[in-house]
């Protein structure tokens, strides 16, 4: 079978394109596999959804001969964001293709490559987002050490090869060529080598490494939803309690008596009690050092996806590696919807075709589009712990 353009195309929207929804929206995150997506509440550009809180008020007690109660509805407040333009991109030269039009099975192997390569990078990069808050922020630079390194806040959102752009505090570009990538990470000393030169000309102490293009164009993560911002989903949170999650600061050692104290008190507040227990690595492993001082051992479960977890009252404990430091939430993924306007599509010209070769370049790109982002129906029945002691 000879290779060609039109086969290479066609091989994109049917077979590579199933594999790729199943691997990002079932395999990229634990967390992930367990949130409903749906494209209901989606009106053109925006996610409106009408939720309730609190209960319904006609209800009371009285009289044999008395007045019924007086009927008062629900409390419906509308929750609003807009779609999110998720991308990946791939690129094929012209010289592989042709290299591979007499060899079915080395095309095979490019285009796998390929793939294996964009599916990488965007569970990474969704996983990512999901604790985020939106903004795209990766990290803060603590201090410029060369012309090319700098120390920066945290590096479990960096990895080598990936494109940053160099931004204000605030994540706003620095200058119109502010684009750099990513050639090196140390994550036992959070120093970040970068393709630019003269970094001690260009940027400052407090500046911002953003994912390019993504500055406020992230998913809504849990860093929005249990962060200090006055609003969320478009509404004052200070006049909308049922807004504010449950979050209490521990000063050291992880209990049990802390995470049943939550549960409690996160049921108490919303009515609904929590499924889903996510925390960092460092927090699950001083969680199984108290167990274990106790001669008691976690049991474990099976999740959507196949993921193997340890488990707390029936409740999945799974350990993230973009869960910030000394953290756990306590979350109840009923609660949580990806809304789309569609699932994983390739991006088409007028003619139909995925691939497109780009502007005077023997070079043809392809380019992955999703449009959602995710809400969380009942802020109020989600919960952190933080200061956290790791092991």
């Amino acid at each position: 079978m000879s290779v060609n353009l039109t086969s290479a195309d066609k091989a994109l929207k049917t077979y590579y394109l199933d594999a790729i929804t199943e691997q990002l929206n079932k395999n990229a995150n634990p967390l992930l596999a367990q949130i409903a997506q749906s494209t209901e509440n989606v009106y053109g550009k925006e996610i409106r959804k009408f939720t309730t809180y609190g209960i319904n008020g006609g209800i009371g007690a009285g009289t044999e001969d008395g007045y019924l109660p007086k009927a008062k509805g629900n409390l419906y407040a509308q929750m609003v964001l807009s779609l999110k333009n998720l991308y990946g991109t791939i690129e094929i030269s012209d010289k592989a293709i042709r290299a591979s039009e007499s060899n079915a099975g080395a095309f095979v192997n490019l285009l796998n490559a390929e793939m294996e390569g964009l599916i990488k990078a965007s569970q990474l990069n969704f996983g990512r987002m999901l604790f985020g808050d939106g903004t795209g922020i990766l990290c803060s630079i603590l201090s410029i050490d060369s012309n090319t390194e700098v120390t920066v806040s945290n590096t479990e959102g960096l990895f080598e090869g990936m494109t940053v752009e160099l931004c204000d505090p605030y994540g706003d570009a620095l200058a119109n060529d502010n684009l750099a990538q990513v050639v090196s990470v140390n994550r036992q000393t959070n120093v970040v080598g970068l393709s630019r030169r003269n970094l001690t000309s260009i940027i400052s102490e407090e500046c911002t490494l953003v994912l390019q293009g993504s500055h406020n164009n992230e998913l809504t993560g849990l860093k929005a939803i249990f962060g200090d911002s006055d609003t969320l989903y478009g509404l004052d949170r200070a006049e909308n309690s049922y807004l504010i999650p449950y979050s209490h600061a521990l000063d050291g050692q992880i209990s049990e008596l802390a995470i049943q104290t939550a549960l409690d008190e996160i049921e108490n507040t919303s009515g609904s009690a929590p499924n889903f227990i996510v925390c960092s690595w460092g927090v699950r492993r001083a969680l199984q050092s108290v167990l274990s001082e106790n001669r008691r051992s976690l049991d474990t479960m099976e999740l959507a996806g196949g993921y193997k977890v340890m488990s707390y009252n029936g409740i999945p404990i799974v350990a993230d590696r973009f869960c910030p430091e000394g953290t756990m939430y306590l979350l109840n993924t009923n609660d949580f919807t990806l809304h789309q306007l569609c699932d994983w599509q390739w991006l088409e010209g007028d003619d139909g075709k995925v691939l497109k070769q780009i502007a005077d370049k023997p070079v043809y790109t392809a380019t992955l589009v999703k449009y959602a982002d995710l809400m969380c129906a009942r802020p109020c029945g989600q919960g952190v712990i933080t200061g956290i002691t790791e092991a």
